[in-house]
């Protein structure tokens, strides 16, 4: 089912990288700042890959429509770009998976919809990105995933048709934009899978509860 493979693409947040301490601290400080109590991580972590809109919906309940929700989205962001490599960290097993498919000279890259804004420096610093042959944000396409033509984009900059790649992710999203750009798809369910969030549904093509489960998959391509 997977002879074809010949690349890998991932999702950036709660797939390679454990980003949430950031994350929580970036919208924590906003709480502390209004005389708040500080929360620990544990609170924050589930809903760290929607971001803005989740990390302030835990903080303060506080959604889309709220009308200082777009000041207060402006000032976790300001947060976490001035701190987004302090405490996130790669999963562990990562670099394995990444070091075997650079082995068997295979493609591989992100596709993300965290913002060239947060992506960028978030990958600089990280020595492990330095060969990912591609990097796609999301605001690098004129949509973001669900939509798949982010699939498609890092495709293209790997020079691969999309039905050989592989793409892991850990929300639904991932595995719908996957899926409608041709990939093989695998739900990685140690991410940020959120509240009464179940991945059986999503429709991927293989599970993994760690990173290290991607390398019993890929020993199969």
């Amino acid at each position: 089912m997977l002879q074809h493979i010949r690349a890998v693409l991932f999702d950036l947040d709660g797939t390679l990288v454990d980003s949430a301490p950031d994350l929580g601290a970036a919208v924590d400080k906003m709480r502390v700042a209004r005389g708040l109590p500080s929360w620990p991580l544990e609170v924050y972590r589930p809903l760290a890959g929607a971001g803005a809109r989740g990390m302030l919906q835990i903080a303060f309940d506080m959604t889309p429509e709220h009308p200082e929700f777009i000041a207060m989205r402006d000032e976790f962001f300001d947060n976490y770009q001035n701190a987004l490599a302090v405490k996130s960290k790669l999963f562990d097993g990562v670099e394995d998976v990444i070091r075997h498919i650079e082995s068997r000279a295979w493609g591989w890259g992100v596709v993300t919809n965290k913002s060239s804004r947060f992506t960028d420096p978030m990958t600089q610093a990280m020595p492990l990105f330095k060969n990912a042959g591609a990097i796609v944000s999301g605001d690098t396409t004129p949509h973001a995933k669900p939509h798949p033509e982010p699939m498609f984009e890092a495709a293209r900059r790997l020079g691969l048709p999309p039905e050989v790649c592989l793409y892991v992710g850990d929300d639904e999203r991932d595995i719908v934009a996957g899926r409608a750009a041709g990939m093989k798809t695998v739900a990685a369910t140690y991410g940020y899978l959120g509240e009464k969030n179940d991945f059986t549904l999503w429709g991927a093509d293989f599970h993994i509860h760690a990173p290290k489960e991607l390398l019993q998959l890929l020993a199969k391509a």
